[in-house]
């Protein structure tokens, strides 16, 4: 099982990248904080202090079409916010 599906990269994790130290990942819905924790240090050679999980619940549209009501909804997400020691960071825009 792959934990860590994609770094969130937005603004406000950006923000608290700088400011508070922590990371935000997008990872798998099956994860415990205990797997989580040592994923990321695992890959990035880190040391981590708090995890913080949150569960995004699927969003749910309603399209009204010649053929009648069509229903959909996304797939639902879990993002970890995961709190580094003081020394340590991670800079995801090495890559780029």
């Amino acid at each position: 099982m792959n934990i860590l599906k994609k770094p969130v990269v937005s603004e406000k994790a950006t923000s608290l990248n700088e400011l508070a130290n922590c990371a935000s990942f997008i990872v798998d819905s099956r994860a415990n904080k205990i797997q989580i924790k040592k994923a990321v240090e695992n890959s990035y050679n880190v040391t981590v202090l708090k995890v913080r999980t949150m569960i995004y619940g699927p969003s749910r549209k309603t399209k009204y079409t010649k053929t009648g009501i069509q229903k959909s909804k996304s797939v639902s997400l879990k993002k970890a916010i995961v709190k580094l020691a003081e020394d340590d960071s991670i800079d995801f825009y090495s890559n780029v």
